[in-house]
C-alpha cells in the first residue's frame, strides 16, 4: 500500500534527461510503497538553491557525478529550505560504473530506510 504521503523530490544531476529516466523508474518500481513527485531537477549544485526555494522539496538527490563535497554542499542547503528535507546522495561513479539499472536499483534500495518505513 502506498505510503498517504506525498514526497516531493527534487534531483541534481547535470543530465535532466537521464535524472528523469531514472527516477521515473524509481517512482514506478516503488509505487506501491511510496508517492513521489519529481518536482525538478538542477543541473548543477551551484543551480540547486533557487529551485530549492521554489520547489521545497521533501527528498534531494544527488546524483554520482558529484563528489562528496558537492553533495553535502547541496544537502545543505536542501535543509536550509527544508529542515526535515530527506537526502540522498548516489555513490559516486555508480552511473559511470555500472549504468542506469544499477542507480534504479540502489535508490530502491536506500528509499525504505531513507523514508522510514
Amino acid at each position: 500500500m502506498a505510503s498517504q504521503r506525498t514526497y516531493k523530490l527534487v534531483t541534481v544531476n547535470s543530465n535532466p534527461e537521464r535524472a528523469k529516466m531514472i527516477v521515473g523508474k524509481v517512482i514506478e518500481a516503488v509505487k506501491d510503497q511510496f508517492t513521489i513527485f519529481h518536482a525538478a531537477n538542477a543541473d548543477s549544485p551551484g543551480a540547486a538553491r533557487p529551485i530549492f526555494e521554489e520547489m521545497v522539496p521533501d527528498i534531494v538527490f544527488a546524483a554520482s557525478m558529484w563528489s562528496p563535497e558537492q553533495s553535502s554542499h547541496v544537502f545543505t542547503q536542501a535543509r536550509e529550505v527544508n529542515p526535515s528535507c530527506k537526502t540522498l546522495a548516489i555513490p559516486q561513479g555508480l552511473q559511470a560504473e555500472k549504468g542506469p539499472e544499477a542507480v534504479v536499483e540502489w535508490i530502491k534500495g536506500q528509499l525504505p530506510g531513507l523514508l522510514g518505513t
